[in-house]
């Protein structure tokens, strides 16, 4: 499965499906007028909300990187802020976190 990920400046990571567009999430109600294109977007098959307006790396982990699940979907986000985060994904939208960490500890003093 061919996937990419995105970070929103509002903290969200989308994850698109590309090979198989129709797994992506679409807006329900397409035919109502008054809300213009933004009826016809499309959004990604799974999302997960790290802090807002903290910058990450998104990385895909590669399969067989969880043990113990059927799932063989994960991102792994490393943020500005010193956390680790590890998100599960299947194809019909679930995403859990499976891990979290923090590697740094950022204090007020510093300035990033």
């Amino acid at each position: 499965q061919a996937v990419v990920s995105t970070q929103s400046t509002g903290g969200t990571v989308h994850i698109f499906a590309i090979k198989n567009p129709e797994l992506n999430k679409r807006l329900t109600v397409a035919n109502v007028g008054y809300l213009g294109t933004y009826a016809g977007s499309q959004w990604g098959m799974s999302s997960f909300t790290l802090r807002s307006e903290c910058p990450c790396i998104c990385v895909f982990a590669p399969p067989g990187s969880t043990p113990g699940t059927a799932v063989k979907n994960a991102v792994i986000a490393l943020c500005l802020d010193g956390t680790f985060h590890k998100y599960v994904f299947t194809a019909d939208g679930n995403c859990n976190r499976e891990a979290y960490n923090v590697f740094l500890d950022i204090t007020q003093d510093l300035e990033i």
